[in-house]
């Protein structure tokens, strides 16, 4: 049976303050569905080739991909300056993407949206997402006859433990949609599993590649943003759109793909 993990990354502000500032409405979580054995075997090492050709200068120290950081050429990405190699370097991310093997699911909240409607109960909205994100998972999972398990980037001491805390909830208890009967069978552990960004994670570093462009999609496809720049980030949805979104059965990737709440 194989085994697969989703790799999570988060684009936007978490907390129900400011929801009413464009900039502060939105929260995304992505999660990028990789086949374990694949993961080890071709994709991670292939990744660690585009690092060492255009940014790795010392051996001893692994140069972690971070989108912010490569955009506004922070080091250790300062030779993205130069735009002949920038565009080096997008074209083989663009043909990696292409290559890989892997699966999307982008979640996003409206939290002023979620404010509105739900005027007593009201989940947080990382939460809310990571529930919604992970039902997909499972459902994955349960029709391909796999197990699997859950990794996201550290987001601090505390918040971690809350996050564990949730994972475990919905190991033990199910949610509404899917029982937890399911949620034991295809998930290997109630524990997640909770990395820092100097883990040097290859399918970490994938979602958080995919992450904000996925997020401008979603806000696209609802018409809550206007924008209509020709960018980088169209490239790699192209991509996702052609190929890696989850789809039904149908080939539908709205409700399993892409999920908008509440």
């Amino acid at each position: 049976m194989s085994l697969y993990r989703i790799y999570i990354d988060e684009t936007g502000n978490h907390d129900m303050t400011h929801t009413e500032d464009q900039n502060e409405r939105f929260l995304a979580l992505t999660g990028v569905i990789i086949e374990s054995e694949y993961n080890v075997n071709i994709l991670s090492g292939e990744l660690e080739s585009i690092k060492r050709r255009f940014f790795q200068k010392d051996p001893e120290i692994p140069v972690i991909l971070h989108r912010a950081d490569m955009i506004n050429c922070r080091p250790p990405f300062e030779a993205l300056r130069d735009p002949i190699l920038k565009d080096q370097f997008n074209a083989a991310i663009l043909d990696a993407l292409r290559r890989w093997r892997f699966h999307v699911i982008t979640v996003l909240i409206d939290k002023r949206a979620h404010r509105e409607q739900y005027v007593v109960w009201r989940h947080h909205p990382y939460h809310y997402c990571l529930e919604v994100l992970l039902e997909r998972f499972v459902l994955f999972l349960h029709y391909g006859n796999y197990r699997g398990d859950v990794m996201v980037e550290s987001r601090g001491r505390f918040e971690d433990q809350k996050l564990m805390d949730s994972f475990r909830r919905l190991y033990e208890n199910g949610t509404d949609h899917i029982p937890a009967e399911r949620w034991q069978a295809r998930l290997t552990s109630k524990e997640l599993k909770v990395k820092p960004k100097t883990a040097n994670s290859a399918g970490l570093q994938l979602a958080d590649i995919l992450a904000h462009p996925s997020r401008r999609e979603v806000l696209l496809d609802h018409k809550l943003i206007d924008d209509s720049r020709e960018i980088f980030a169209n490239l790699i949805c192209e991509i996702l759109r052609e190929e890696k979104y989850l789809k039904s059965q149908q080939g539908r990737i709205e409700g399993y793909g892409k999920k908008i709440l509440p």
